[in-house]
C-alpha cells in the first residue's frame, strides 16, 4: 500500500525470517513462497515462540521454527540452508548489525532482503529519521546496497520498511 517497488521472494523462495513473534506476518511470508517455498523463522522470546509454533507452524508446513536469538546466527547455522531472501523484523538497538551477521551467513550473491526499523525501539530520544539513516549507513559500510526506504505513516508510526542487496 506504500509502493514499495518489490518484493524479494516469491513462489518456491527460501526465507529466513528474524523476529518472527507469534507469527502474524510469517503466515503472509509462508504465502506467498508457497508450499515449495521455506520460511525460517527465528524467535528468541518464549511466549512469542509458543505461539508461533502452535498457531503457525503446526499448520504450514513450509515454516521452520527456530528458538533462538538472531543475534548469534552460528547457533542455528545447522538448522537453516542458504537462502533467497531475509526479512528482519526485530526490535533491537543494533538491528542493522544483527541483520549484516545473518546477511554474511545465509544470503546469497545477489539476493535481496527487507528489514521493518521501529525507530522508537531503538531510540525513542532520537529524530525517527536519523535513525533511519544511522541503521542503512551501517548496512552500506557493511558493503550492502540500500535499494529502496519507506515510511510506513500512518499505517505504522515511526516506521520504515528497507529493501536492500548483497
Amino acid at each position: 500500500m506504500k509502493g514499495l517497488g518489490k518484493i524479494p521472494f516469491a513462489k518456491k523462495s527460501k526465507v529466513l525470517y528474524l523476529g518472527a513473534a507469534s507469527g502474524t506476518t510469517v503466515s503472509h511470508v509462508s504465502d506467498i513462497v508457497g508450499p515449495q517455498g521455506k520460511v525460517f523463522c527465528v524467535e528468541f522470546a518464549q511466549r512469542s515462540f509458543r505461539d508461533l509454533v502452535n498457531n503457525v507452524s503446526k499448520n504450514r508446513i513450509n515454516t521452520v521454527p527456530i528458538f533462538e536469538d538472531a543475534r548469534f546466527p552460528s547457533r542455528y547455522r545447522s538448522l537453516v540452508s542458504e537462502v533467497d531472501s531475509v526479512y528482519c523484523d526485530i526490535a533491537q538497538p543494533d538491528q542493522a548489525r544483527i541483520l549484516a551477521e545473518n546477511l554474511d551467513t545465509f544470503l546469497k550473491q545477489g539476493d535481496d532482503f527487507l528489514m521493518a526499523i521501529k525507530a522508537r525501539s531503538i531510540d525513542v530520544t532520537k529524530d525517527p529519521n536519523a535513525i533511519f539513516r544511522r541503521e542503512t549507513e551501517i548496512l552500506k559500510k557493511r558493503g550492502y546496497a540500500i535499494e529502496e526506504m519507506v515510511r510506513l505513516d500512518p499505517f505504522e508510526k515511526d516506521h520504515c520498511m528497507v529493501l536492500g542487496g548483497k
